[in-house]
């Protein structure tokens, strides 16, 4: 795993990148899934329901990496900012609730970075900036 790969996205600097691979380590330990590695840095909420009720107000899981969290969300913060796919994103789940916006929003930007992530680092290949066309 190369961390120059993790630098080509707009936002994640060496710190980040070094950082990302120390705490995931070896990633055929989570056999190559994006939710494990979510899961592992503890980037999901546990389910609260009961029946056919379930709570919209719940607290972030307390279990995972809390280094590797802190890595993903921060980087989501940067790349947030920089690639408008991931702003595009983060807006429209910062609009979908009324509680905790920015908190769910920039956890939800740190799992679709996740995601991105674990394919860079699996094809070792650059990151592309996707053309979105404008209308």
């Amino acid at each position: 795993m190369d961390p120059h790969t993790l630098e080509t996205i707009p936002g994640i600097g060496p710190v980040f990148a070094v950082g990302i691979i120390a705490e995931i380590g070896d990633l055929a330990h989570f056999e190559y899934q994006e939710a494990r590695v979510a899961g592992y840095a503890g980037l999901r909420w546990p389910r609260s329901q009961s029946d056919a009720f379930e709570a919209d107000d719940r607290r972030m899981s307390r279990f995972g990496n809390h280094f590797l969290r802190y890595y993903f969300c921060e980087a989501a913060q940067l790349v947030r900012l920089q690639a408008p796919d991931y702003r595009d994103y983060y807006n429209r789940k910062y609009k979908e609730v009324r509680k905790h916006q920015h908190k769910r929003a920039i956890v939800l930007t740190a799992r679709k970075l996740v995601r991105l992530v674990v394919c860079l680092l699996t094809t070792n290949e650059p990151y592309r900036l996707r053309q979105v066309p404008k209308a």
